[in-house]
């Protein structure tokens, strides 16, 4: 998949394009952004890499959104990864159209980044769980890939624009569809 457009559904400056590959295994969900990089990182300078980073979506990340339960698309996970190896995993849920966030959730993720020349690549990789567990095969859950990278409003782009008119990735509505097969 591209991340190609803003949250708005504009054309994203393609010095901020990503593509993003998932695959998932008997153990995991795996994620692999790919992402251009034309201007300068904006990261933590002193990264916290033994617990979660929050805040870390103020900064330059990927991110996967997960819906397990297609029925339930009001309730999902939140996973994001820096270049620096930086994380933050959250449960999602809205209540008569309020977000409540789980700050708790432990999902085990683990993350993995390289950056060189113009170019950087995240991995996520998100451990089938409890809460999250294994799909079946041609299961198909709620997905929604975002990249913040740079400043400004044009820093943040979505697979599936959200439409918002504010920056706004908790859209749930707005979720494509990911088909385990």
């Amino acid at each position: 998949m591209r991340i190609t457009r803003l949250w708005s559904g504009a054309d994203a400056d393609a010095g901020r394009h990503a593509e993003v590959r998932l695959q998932w295994t008997d153990s995991a969900l795996l994620a692999r952004f790919s992402c251009n990089q034309a201007q300068p990182l904006v990261v933590n300078p002193q990264p916290q890499l033994n617990k979660k980073t929050l805040g870390l979506w103020d900064r330059d990340v990927c991110e996967v959104f997960l819906a397990p339960n297609l029925s339930d698309q009001q309730h999902y996970f939140e996973f994001e990864a820096a270049p620096t190896g930086e994380w933050v995993d959250v449960e999602i849920s809205f209540s008569n159209g309020q977000m409540q966030r789980n700050f708790d959730f432990a999902s085990g993720m683990k993350t993995a980044s390289l950056f060189s020349d113009d170019r950087l690549t995240i991995a996520i990789e998100i451990p089938w769980t409890k809460s999250i567990p294994m799909p079946r095969e041609g299961e198909s859950w709620g997905v929604n890939l975002f990249r913040c990278v740079g400043l400004g409003k044009e820093r943040y782009l979505a697979w599936q624009p959200t439409f918002s008119p504010e920056p706004n990735y908790h859209v749930p509505e707005a979720f494509g569809r990911l088909v385990f097969s």
